[in-house]
């Protein structure tokens, strides 16, 4: 009997941890510099929207440069400076006297941001052996889905208890923690000049071709998930339902740990069809509990589906991602998935803020229910039918083998 390889290293539970704490810096700041902004600068919507948004356009941008230098430059470099220059931009908001320097912190954050989790992404992906990357993927994943649970709760509750320095505080005190954690990694270093260096642009020095598809997918997702980010809070004040939509992330993050251990397995088992259909299922019906939510207990019942769904698919993709790249680009292929994630997440909560007006919030959710259903069809498209396609294929040449 085989044994398989190991999966909980010290090295992986380091790197996870490590993610864990940059993606909650990330969520505790989502939620909360808007109000910020209209409440310190005296803002308008469109001033605190960009000084929120600007943060995830510095990781769109450096993201695909992230992934062609990262094995040039070392992965172990790249994640040290990065997140040393996350701790420092997380300290300077406390040197922040104005919207402009705001606007700036927020970009340099950014650029910090897509560094540092690029790195880890490639890093994890390096730890995680082959025959576990469905599984181990989705551990790993799971840092940033706990982060994504917890950090809107916690930036919640600190705006209404605490000052908005206090959020600061956190934010630095969680950068640190990703700072320390990393000190105590071996890196594991790629394979370097596979990537080319050649002078001038080319495209494929940038984004890898192999994970586009699963990538633009998942930033077609992330744009309706970003309603929630955004606007889950202003839609619970609309219903009364505020005491419940404090917990909403806290029941998202219980029922996608519950479900974690069978999906990850089934995924290097069964293949990820078998995972992400039913999880867009689980989503899509999520969302459509939570836009017809007039009850505490309903947001969430929505929140349990909406977490096994779209944690669940989340993580698979990434792992497809990584999957279906070389192993010289892992870098390159985390960083165009993530690339495609951040866009996805920052670009949604800007123009669906031009729907309002008309649909409500209400309505916004309405709508974004009825996108999460299109979003099968859209994974059929780009990944399902090819995944399919090769499981039969390698059913046949068992049988007749």
């Amino acid at each position: 009997m085989n044994q398989k390889p190991k999966l909980w290293t010290k090295d992986f539970l380091i790197v996870s941890s490590a993610n864990f704490f940059l993606f909650l810096t990330f969520y505790v700041l989502m939620v909360t510099l808007t109000i910020y902004t209209i409440d310190q600068f005296h803002a308008s919507q469109a001033q605190a929207g960009l000084a929120s948004s600007i943060f995830v356009l510095g990781a769109v941008l450096v993201r695909p440069v992230a992934g062609k230098k990262i094995d040039q430059v070392g992965r172990k470099k790249m994640l040290f400076g990065s997140l040393i220059l996350f701790l420092l931009a997380s300290i300077g908001y406390f040197m922040v006297n104005g919207l402009f320097l705001l606007l700036i912190d927020r970009l340099i954050h950014g650029f910090a941001f897509g560094l540092a989790t690029t790195a880890t992404g490639t890093i994890a992906a390096d730890i995680i052996p082959n025959e576990r990357r469905g599984e181990g993927t989705g551990y790993f994943a799971m840092s940033t889905n706990l982060a994504m649970a917890f950090g809107p709760f916690i930036g919640l509750l600190i705006t209404q208890h605490f000052s908005y320095s206090i959020i600061f505080y956190a934010a630095s005190v969680f950068a640190a923690f990703a700072l320390v954690a990393s000190l105590f990694m071996n890196v594991p270093e790629g394979e370097k000049g596979k990537v080319s260096s050649r002078k001038g642009f080319k495209i494929s020095d940038y984004f890898e071709k192999s994970a586009l598809p699963i990538a633009i997918f998942i930033g077609f997702a992330g744009f309706t998930y970003s309603s929630i980010l955004s606007y889950l809070t202003s839609f619970a004040k609309e219903m009364n339902l505020m005491d419940a939509a404090s917990f909403f992330f806290v029941v998202f993050a219980v029922f996608l740990l519950a479900s974690r251990p069978f999906t990850g397995r089934m995924f290097d088992v069964k293949g990820e069809n078998a995972v992400i259909y039913p999880a867009l299922i689980f989503y899509a019906v999520g969302m459509v509990i939570l836009s017809q939510s007039h009850h505490g207990i309903t947001l969430l019942v929505a929140g349990a589906f909406i977490g096994v769904g779209y944690g669940t698919f989340q993580s698979s993709c990434q792992a497809i991602s990584i999957k279906e790249a070389p192993s010289n680009r892992m870098g390159l292929a985390t960083s165009t998935f993530f690339t495609m994630y951040d866009f996805g997440i920052g670009v949604g909560p800007f123009l669906l803020g031009f729907l309002i007006p008309f649909t409500g919030f209400k309505g916004l959710f309405i709508g974004m229910s009825s996108f999460s259903f299109i979003l099968i069809g859209i994974y059929f498209l780009v990944h399902g039918k090819k995944a399919s396609s090769r499981k039969k294929l390698q059913a046949e040449e068992r049988m007749s083998a």
